[in-house]
């Protein structure tokens, strides 16, 4: 089966999250958009970029795993999106595993903390959500071995 086309899982992932806005209420596919130019800007390649328009879908319900499965994608695009999917409990210290485990998947999930740790999106959230993302986000970070605003 051919892959997806890059123009393809875009709009497949646009119209997935159709509706859905982020924690400031912008439309959730800016934050794909963001995060899939930013795994471009870090070299990534096409299975990486694909990632990064579905990283999000799976955890938010946006698509099912089952869907996953059976999508016209790479196997390694498959599984950095399997990587980045959070499972419901998960602590943090084995999902950050998971994801370094997971050839390719740390580079999207770095342009991920890096678009939501963008001080501009922060700063229209109240400070207790503020404060929450930001230590959440340093700390998967660190988890990650990332520097510090990566």
């Amino acid at each position: 089966m051919t892959p997806l086309t890059l123009a393809l899982v875009e709009d497949l992932a646009r119209r997935a999250h159709a509706g859905q806005t982020d924690k400031a209420g912008r439309p959730y596919a800016e934050h794909l958009a963001a995060v899939a130019e930013g795994v471009r800007m870090r070299g990534g390649d096409e299975e990486q970029i694909a990632a990064a328009w579905l990283h999000d879908a799976v955890e938010d319900d946006a698509l099912t795993e089952e869907w996953l499965d059976g999508a016209a994608l790479t196997p390694r695009t498959r599984a950095i999106v399997l990587a980045l999917t959070k499972r419901p409990g998960e602590p943090p210290e084995e999902y950050a595993r998971r994801i370094l485990s997971t050839p390719g998947a740390a580079l999207v999930k770095q342009a991920d903390l890096a678009h939501n740790a963008d001080p501009a999106r922060l700063a229209v959230l109240d400070d207790a959500t503020r404060t929450r993302l930001t230590e959440k986000y340093t700390r998967m970070r660190a988890l990650l071995g990332l520097p510090e605003g990566e």
